[in-house]
């Protein structure tokens, strides 16, 4: 166990790193990401709420449709990655970073009240639910429809239903995930967590996974980790998340740190978010327990921020900024790894291809 947001959570289980990250895989993971903020917002008013906090087009969500998008600042910066979802029901349910919890939840508050002294009808509710992520290809489906009256194969990436799961009601499926596998993330109501945990666990094929296999999946799908690849001084032009930037809110400007992020779209930004591949030892990220980041040079400042010897292809991979110009797939740079230098390669991420799913 380790603190994690002022959390304890497990790093691994007695299977170990390695072999957690493999069985996802090739089999199904269970994670416990109950860490996670989770919050609804009512009113007739939510989703322009919501969009005058985040950079996404909220508005053209489908029922039951989700997204990523950014909570920005004024200058631009990422304040956080959230997941909203334009539910079925009468509210937007939004994921949060655990990490960025506080002060998520302090912004939204704060805009709330402006936007009700104003007139304006939107309220939030804390949710108190429990969020468990069952991942992995082709298992999961399977794990998960044996516990279902609804049939999953109807449900697409990055849509959300409520549902009743392996006999607990009220229980919210969302197809998504953090490891690049078809997977769902079930928000259930606290009493009833451990039970179905327990439930899911009892079924030989899926293994309980922690932290360390959490982030090492996360890199070889090239998903951002806030706090290391990402955070207020990054753009999303900077982090290759342009693509979150609805496009009827490009053109309205309308969203926090808009003339920055836009500025840079027009003229690119100065420096870039890339993968990397490289020998020698492994590239530890400025998040992991090393003195200090280790940098690309002919980088100056270029900065690795996250890095692990990968499980799946067993070689080194890495996510950085380095200079735009220098961020073609396929350039060679080299790493500086506890004072010595290395070779390394720019590479078109995700590292080991998603699995996400499309219904048919």
């Amino acid at each position: 166990m380790v603190p994690f947001a002022g959390w304890s959570l497990p790093l691994h289980y007695e299977q170990g790193h390695l072999q957690s990250h493999l069985h996802t895989r090739r089999r199904c993971s269970l994670f416990d990401v109950s860490h996670m903020l989770q919050t609804r917002v009512y009113g007739r008013d939510r989703i322009r709420f919501m969009e005058s906090l985040v950079v996404g087009d909220i508005a053209e969500l489908k029922q039951g449709q989700g997204t990523l998008t950014l909570l920005t600042n004024e200058k631009g910066g990422i304040v956080d990655d959230l997941i909203v979802t334009n539910t079925l029901e009468d509210h937007l349910y939004v994921v949060s970073n655990a990490s960025c919890a506080d002060k998520d939840l302090a912004i939204m508050r704060g805009r709330a009240t402006e936007l009700q002294a104003a007139g304006s009808d939107v309220h939030l509710e804390v949710s108190d639910n429990a969020l468990l992520a069952l991942q992995g290809s082709p298992s999961m489906a399977q794990v998960l429809q044996a516990g279902l009256s609804d049939d999953l194969s109807k449900l697409s990436f990055m849509n959300s239903i409520t549902m009743t799961v392996f006999g607990v009601p009220g229980c919210r499926v969302t197809r998504c995930g953090y490891t690049g596998e078809d997977g769902v993330e079930i928000s259930v109501p606290a009493g009833r967590a451990v039970e179905l945990a327990e439930r899911l666990l009892g079924v030989p094929e899926v293994w309980p996974a922690g932290l360390a296999a959490r982030d090492s999946l996360r890199l070889e799908a090239g998903l951002c980790l806030y706090g290391n690849d990402i955070d207020e001084t990054t753009t999303p032009a900077e982090a290759g998340l342009l693509w979150t930037l609805g496009k009827r809110r490009r053109v309205a400007m309308d969203f926090p740190g808009a003339a920055v992020i836009m500025a840079q779209v027009k003229e690119k930004p100065k420096r870039k978010r890339v993968g990397l591949t490289s020998v020698g030892p492994p590239i530890q990220g400025a998040g992991a327990a090393s003195p200090s980041p280790p940098y690309v040079v002919p980088m100056s400042p270029g900065t690795v921020t996250s890095g692990c010897p990968s499980p799946s292809l067993g070689k080194n991979i890495a996510m950085g900024y380095v200079e735009t110009t220098h961020s073609r797939a396929g350039t060679a740079l080299t790493v500086e790894v506890r004072k010595k230098q290395h070779p390394a390669f720019v590479t078109k991420m995700p590292f080991v291809p998603t699995q996400y799913y499309t219904a048919k």
